[in-house]
């Protein structure tokens, strides 16, 4: 009676052992696929970033060309139009920047004249009055002209 019990056992544990087998490697199937899939997404995202990475450098380069054809075009239209008006048109960025910075002189002298005339020390109000924004504004003139010259040197 137990060898009958003990063998009906075995022989519904032999029959279930294929089916457990196929369900324990179709699961190991669908993880795997899972997997792929993820790193399949992973590859896209990462293909899809350097497609824009290269897009935006044609963009790039074309913007620079365009320009650099832009300033050809004025300069030989500049010279075109006679000496004067090419001396005339190789002072516009230096005058606006004079211009600038007189303006800006300008305004924090007074600023500094009005804080000076209501008492303050006037070692403060000269430290107060440069700012992290007239660093930034000096910084943006200084490398403006003083790269621009570099890029010139280079170009010719």
């Amino acid at each position: 009676m137990l060898e009958t019990l003990f063998g009906s056992l075995l022989g519904g544990v032999f029959r279930m052992a294929p089916e457990v087998l196929k369900w324990l490697d179709r699961k190991g199937d669908r993880e795997h696929e899972l997997r792929m899939l993820q790193a399949e997404m992973e590859f896209a995202k990462i293909k899809g970033e350097i497609a824009m990475k290269q897009t935006e450098a044609v963009m790039t380069v074309s913007e620079l060309d365009a320009i650099g054809e832009a300033l050809k075009e004025q300069g030989q239209t500049a010279r075109a139009a006679g000496k004067w008006v090419a001396a005339l048109s190789a002072l516009v960025r230096p005058l606006v920047t004079y211009w600038f910075v007189v303006l800006y002189s300008a305004v924090k002298i007074a600023a500094m004249i009005v804080a000076y005339q209501q008492n303050g020390d006037w070692k403060m109000v000269l430290i107060e009055s440069w700012t992290k924004d007239d660093m930034a504004m000096l910084m943006m003139i200084l490398t403006f002209w003083f790269v621009g010259r570099v890029w010139e040197r280079k170009a010719h």
